[in-house]
Formats: C-alpha cells, sequence, structure tokens
C-alpha cells in the first residue's frame, strides 16, 4: 500500500528582527496547518524565525537565548505535525543558518547550510559558519533531504543526497528578486530534480526589507523536472501538495492548479508595490508624500504608492516656479483626479527669489548656471522635508537608475527622500511600467507618455540637451554597470566613442551622490547600493 503524506508550505512575511511576533505567526500557521489542512508536515522559509536578514543583530549578545526561548514556544506548539523551521543556531563550533525539524515538541534534527553566498546582496560568511553534513529526515516513511537556498544551486548536492538514500528535497528559501530571477530558479531547480531523480520542494520567502523583495512564488517540481505546484507571487500563500511513495519507493507529487508566473513589467511593478508597501508598514509611517512635477517619474511613483498603499495615505504637492509649465500643473493636476489625491500647491517662486537676492552680492558678476537650477530643487526639498517633519510622511524620492547612474539629480534637492522607488529602474523601464500600469486603469495621462522628459529647471530645458537619448543611453549604462564591461569593449558594440567615454565619466563621478541617495526597491542584478559598491575616493582607468 502507498505511503501519503501531506506537506503544507508556509510562504509568509516575516519582520526582521521581531522574534515574539515571528513566533506567533508561525505557532498559528501551524495549528492552522494541523487542525485545519490535517498536513503531516509544514514547511516555513529560510530563517523564518528571524525574518531575512537579521544581519549584525545577529551580533546582538540577547540573540542568542530570544531564539532559544522562541524555539522551545515553536517546538511545544508542533505537536500533532512536524515543522520545518529556518533559524540561527549557535553552537560551540560557531553561528550557522540552519533547519531544523521539531516533532512532538521537540527538535528531531537541525541541518546547517553548507554554502553561504557572500556576493552581490549577501554577506553571510560575515555572520555564519559553513555546515558540513547532509541531513535526511524520514516523515511517514519518506526519506527527505533537507537543504538551505544556496545549497541547492551547487550541482553536487543532489547526487550527494541522491546516494544517501533521499527520496524528496525539501528547500527552504530567502531567495530575493531580480527581473532575472524566476526563470534562474526554475531552470537551477528543474535540472537538479533531474539529476538527483527526486522531486523538489522549494519553500521560498515573501516581503520587503529594505532594499530587498521577496517575491515568493514557491514551488514543487517531480522527478523529471515538471512543476506540480507553483505559488503565486508577490502575496502570502499556504499551499498543500500531496505526495505518495509507491512499493519502487518512489515518491510521486500530486499535480496542482499553476499559478501563471507574471510577465517582466507586472513582475517589476508587483516588486516595486510590494517594496513600497512593506517598507512603509514596516517601519511603521502612517503616509508618505511625493513631489508631482507632472512628468513620468512622479507619475509612476505615485501609482505605486497608490497600490501599495491606498489613496487615502498618499499626498501629492505641485511645487511650479517660473519655470514649470503649465502643461505640466495640468497633467499633475489629471493624475491627482485619476488616482483619488488630493494635491496641494506650493509656489516654489517666493523662496527661489529670495535666495537669488540673498546671493545677489556673492554672485556679482557670475553668469547663472547650474548653481541657480539646484537652488530650485533644494527649495522643493525643503518644503517636502518640512512637510514630512510637520505631518509625520515619509517622502519618496522619484529619479530612476539612469539618472542616478549619470548624476543627472540634485544632492539635497530632487534626492531628499526616505525611499526611491524607481532608484533601480531604467528610464526605458518606467515608461514600460507606466504603459502597463495605464492598461490596468488609465492613471497616467498620455501627453506625460509622450512628452520628452524635462527638469524644467531652465528656460525651454530638455532632458536630451545635456543626455543621449534614453533607449542608447540605458543600454550604455546597462553594459558598464550590470555587466562590468569596459569602454573599448562597449564601443565595439557599435556605440559612440564619445559618448560611452562621457557617460563612463558620469557615471564614475557622482558615485558621491547615489552614496548619499534614499534606498529603493533592487530589482536587478547591480543595483546601486549593497549589490555594487564602488569606492568614491578612486583613480583607476576603466580602460587603458
Amino acid at each position: 500500500m502507498n505511503t501519503h503524506l501531506r506537506l503544507i508550505i508556509a510562504q509568509q512575511n516575516f519582520l526582521v528582527g521581531d522574534l515574539i511576533g515571528n513566533t506567533l505567526k508561525i505557532t498559528q500557521t501551524i495549528a492552522h496547518a494541523r487542525d485545519t489542512l490535517k498536513g503531516d508536515v509544514v514547511i516555513f522559509p529560510e530563517l523564518a524565525l528571524t525574518g531575512y536578514s537579521p544581519e549584525d543583530l545577529l551580533l546582538r549578545p540577547g540573540m542568542e537565548a530570544r531564539v532559544t526561548l522562541a524555539l522551545a514556544q515553536i517546538a511545544k506548539a508542533s505537536r500533532g505535525i512536524d515543522v520545518i523551521l529556518g533559524h540561527p543556531h549557535k553552537t560551540a563550533h560557531g553561528l550557522y543558518n540552519a533547519a531544523s525539524v521539531l516533532r512532538e515538541g521537540k527538535i528531531l534534527s537541525t541541518y546547517h547550510k553548507r554554502y553561504l553566498p557572500n556576493v552581490q546582496v549577501f554577506d553571510e560568511k560575515r555572520y555564519f559558519t559553513p555546515g558540513e553534513d547532509m541531513s535526511i529526515v524520514t516523515i511517514k516513511g519518506v526519506r527527505c533531504a533537507l537543504m538551505i537556498c544556496e545549497d541547492i544551486w551547487q550541482a553536487q548536492t543532489m547526487l550527494q543526497a541522491k546516494h544517501a538514500g533521499a527520496q524528496l528535497m525539501l528547500v527552504i528559501n530567502a531567495s530575493p528578486y531580480h527581473e532575472q530571477k524566476v526563470a534562474m530558479r526554475r531552470e537551477i531547480i528543474t535540472a537538479q530534480a533531474r539529476s538527483g531523480e527526486m522531486p523538489i520542494v522549494y519553500v521560498n520567502l515573501i516581503g520587503g526589507q529594505d532594499e530587498l523583495v521577496f517575491d515568493g512564488g514557491s514551488f514543487a517540481v517531480d522527478a523529471a523536472g515538471e512543476f506540480m505546484l507553483q505559488a503565486p507571487f508577490y502575496t502570502e500563500s499556504v499551499q498543500v501538495l500531496e505526495c505518495t511513495l509507491d512499493d519502487a519507493h518512489h515518491v510521486h507529487l500530486i499535480a496542482q492548479p499553476l499559478t501563471p508566473v507574471p510577465h517582466i513589467e507586472e513582475s517589476i511593478y508587483q516588486a516595486l508595490v510590494l517594496g513600497l508597501r512593506d517598507y512603509v508598514n514596516k517601519n511603521h509611517f502612517n503616509s508618505v508624500i511625493i513631489g508631482l512635477s507632472g512628468g513620468i517619474d512622479s507619475a509612476l511613483t505615485a501609482a505605486i504608492a497608490i497600490d501599495a498603499l491606498g489613496s487615502d495615505r498618499v499626498h501629492g504637492v505641485l511645487m511650479p516656479s517660473r519655470y514649470t509649465d503649465n502643461i505640466s500643473i495640468i497633467d499633475a493636476l489629471e493624475e491627482c483626479k485619476h488616482l483619488n489625491i488630493t494635491p496641494q500647491t506650493i509656489s516654489i517662486e517666493p523662496v527661489f527669489s529670495a535666495f537669488l537676492d540673498l546671493l545677489k552680492e556673492p554672485f556679482n558678476n557670475k553668469s547663472p548656471d547650474v548653481t541657480e537650477e539646484n537652488l530650485q530643487a533644494r527649495a522643493r526639498g525643503v518644503i517636502l522635508m518640512a512637510l514630512s517633519n510637520k505631518f509625520g510622511h515619509l517622502v519618496l524620492a522619484t529619479s530612476n537608475k539612469s539618472e542616478m547612474a549619470v548624476g543627472y539629480s540634485t544632492l539635497y534637492g530632487d534626492m531628499v527622500g526616505g525611499f526611491c522607488v524607481l532608484k533601480d529602474v531604467w528610464k526605458t523601464m518606467v515608461y514600460r511600467l507606466a504603459r502597463y500600469r495605464n492598461e490596468i486603469s488609465p492613471v497616467i495621462p498620455e501627453r506625460v507618455l509622450s512628452r520628452a522628459p524635462t527638469a524644467e529647471l531652465a528656460a525651454q530645458q530638455c532632458d536630451q540637451d545635456s543626455l543621449p537619448p534614453y533607449e542608447i543611453l540605458d543600454q550604455i549604462l546597462a553594459y558598464y554597470i550590470e555587466q562590468d564591461e569596459d569602454e573599448q569593449d562597449i564601443i565595439a558594440r557599435g556605440f559612440d566613442s564619445d559618448t560611452v567615454h562621457k557617460l563612463i565619466r558620469l557615471v564614475n563621478r557622482n558615485e558621491y551622490k547615489r552614496r548619499q541617495a534614499p534606498i529603493g526597491v533592487c530589482i536587478t542584478l547591480r543595483a546601486f547600493g549593497r549589490n555594487r559598491r564602488y569606492p568614491i575616493t578612486a583613480q583607476y582607468e576603466i580602460s587603458p
């Protein structure tokens, strides 16, 4: 007679450091999985107990005691159902990234993550000691191997599990999103299932954590690499997966309806929404405020904010100057109408004029230049921060990755803010996302999508006066920033040498600005910040 195993996949959102709240959530899910869903085992993501990643919270003297206490509470709740839980584990040999199997009030076994990522956004070697051994636990007659995230990306690990007699692979993960990640996961895991000739259950974390977004999308594949379960993306989900063990000791998964994988624009948009929502809510902000210029960046930022938080928590401010085109005001007001935002208008002209009068004597015999342009941006920044201080709004900066790359933004001006939603979004993708959002419901006026971008800090100003077209700009920047290509390699692709040289110089010399920019959602392989760390003070020629 075949053995039947009922797995419960708990794709959940945890708050980093909140062991009390996370423990309550875990124990409630255990009860639901056992009493309502009648599961045999419930599986939580990597470091679910502390949230991922706790970073230097792991170094706090009291962390070990809090983890031990929480584990005891969760173990007590595990009666009647097995629990696989990710947590830090301190031993005499070091601190480990661990997965424990809890059964009938006790810790049955603990697995230590063997391969610690130390690239891009990861620095696990700063905190954890690598494990050494496989871990196989029998659950209702099925020999289940445990792994944690990076372990399953190593080719040899599945073969090791197979040779150790495993019949089913259970992998807990905190795998953050970037625009290529879903395809990478699916390709790697299906190949691993085929090589190990056993099914794989892949349980992923969901939620925003500072720059990172964990997109969920947990799934299961059979021994042939066919998808048997696909959980939703960008939302919490508790999924049931049935398994059987036949007389030949092979595990078979019973197929479930598969959630569609979102296309690239939908995926990025939802990542931005989730990242913003969790940053605002987990940091206990009641509302956000955005400077609305009538341009596409602020319009898209506002749309994302509305979708993340609701119109009652989003405030828009128009801050026109002598250079603001009346069309920009009309478009900004139309955006507010579509998004159900009540706009506030505060002209910066009195402040700007006062600055010009104040600086008239020290600027004597000096022609107007970028200084006067920056004064306008900084006046707007001061106004936004004043409203933030008075009413408790979080200021959302509206710069995009293209502008951040070349320094086309004003320090202490339009860079002011606590969070920058589009920080890792190229300008060309900004347009794609805006059109995607308009397909759901038209919230961004068509004229905003078709007008030439402008900062409106000088008469008749246009972005393309000082930058190449964004279709060219973004390609060059992506080759240099995301693929680390040198100048001559990019020129060899057919781009103008003077343009490439100019852009690379702009990227290099504006690192100091980016270092002072607010954080934002990471959606690419090389986001500015923790994902791309270049010195400010340096002299290094990219091309000799």
